[in-house]
């Protein structure tokens, strides 16, 4: 069975049959066994040392937090903690704040991410994600009036009476390919990312397109290279904001590459013998800890 990617919590229940139980959900924004995460602006609240930071859990008990909180949302159950996301960007400077600036900093999560323990990670992505959701999605996309939360956070209902239309969290689902060529596998760049960085390819699906065809056309289109032999690896939510990171393994069928400038800076087949030796600098290195395309990368170099 294969490990869990970053930001995946398979342990966590998210207690769907609770979330329109008015009485439960009462009880739980109360109790001593709920922890609040806080979000402020798109960040989390993190504790510990810079080497070694964790996710501040601020206890359901403390009162503020109901004043502060512009939106609240259900995560889910693990053990006997429910835990509880909170957007509290109203308040002006947390830092100054004399009950969150003793609990930890807000940070991106993209900075500390792959420092965290696995599950706290996931809990702090799912956190950000719905109160990204909520902040995007305060009117109506088919009347434009005000929407109100419900459903514990996970549904936003129109308030137009002539209307009433429910949205729900949405989720953007983006394919992650390692394609391979015998020993070699196809790398690409982008300009804005961080010197030397290379990844596997990867983009969005679109309306009418399957999983696999879009792995296809996605190569096609940024590399020219054609591909055969799609098979799925795993998945990954990539809260930033909102996508489903779904990820392949492909085999080319050609090898001549037609980089299209528009989406890439470059792209070069690289073997596998050289990026096991390689170690990470200015020129090259490898995609983020936490994320897919680093899993993709090490699986396929482990195998022999």
């Amino acid at each position: 069975m294969l490990r869990p990617n970053f930001y995946v919590h398979p342990s966590l229940d998210r207690a769907g049959r609770y979330r329109r139980d008015t009485e439960w959900i009462a009880r739980v924004t109360i109790s001593e066994h709920t922890r609040i995460l806080p979000v402020w602006q798109g960040r989390n609240l993190i504790a510990g040392p810079p080497e070694a930071p964790h996710v501040a859990m601020v206890p359901a008990t403390e009162a503020w937090w109901r004043g502060a909180a512009a939106e609240t949302v259900m995560l889910g159950i693990d053990g006997d903690v429910t835990y509880l996301a909170v957007d509290v960007s109203g308040i002006a400077d947390p830092a100054a704040d004399p009950v969150l600036a003793g609990f930890g900093s807000f940070l991106d999560l993209r900075a500390v991410g792959p420092l965290l323990p696995h599950e706290e990670g996931a809990l702090l992505a799912y956190a950000r994600g719905m109160v990204w959701w909520h902040s995007r999605h305060r009117f109506c996309g088919v009347c434009g009036h005000p929407t109100v939360s419900s459903d514990a956070g996970h549904r936003r209902d129109c308030t137009n009476p002539e209307c009433r239309t429910q949205h729900f969290p949405r989720t953007d689902p983006a394919v992650i390919m390692l394609i391979h060529d015998g020993d070699r596998v196809l790398l690409g760049r982008q300009k804005a990312w961080p010197p030397g960085m290379h990844s596997v390819l990867a983009g969005f699906l679109e309306p009418g397109e399957s999983l696999e065809d879009a792995v296809k056309r996605e190569v096609l289109e940024e590399a020219g290279v054609r591909v055969d032999d799609v098979r799925y690896h795993s998945s990954q939510p990539w809260p930033f904001p909102q996508s489903l990171m779904v990820g392949f393994t492909g085999r080319a069928v050609t090898s001549d590459l037609q980089v299209d400038q528009d989406e890439l800076e470059s792209a070069a087949w690289f073997e596998r013998d050289w990026l096991r030796r390689h170690v990470d600098d200015e020129s090259f290195r490898l995609p983020r800890r936490d994320s897919i395309a680093r899993r993709l990368l090490e699986d396929w170099l482990a195998d022999e």
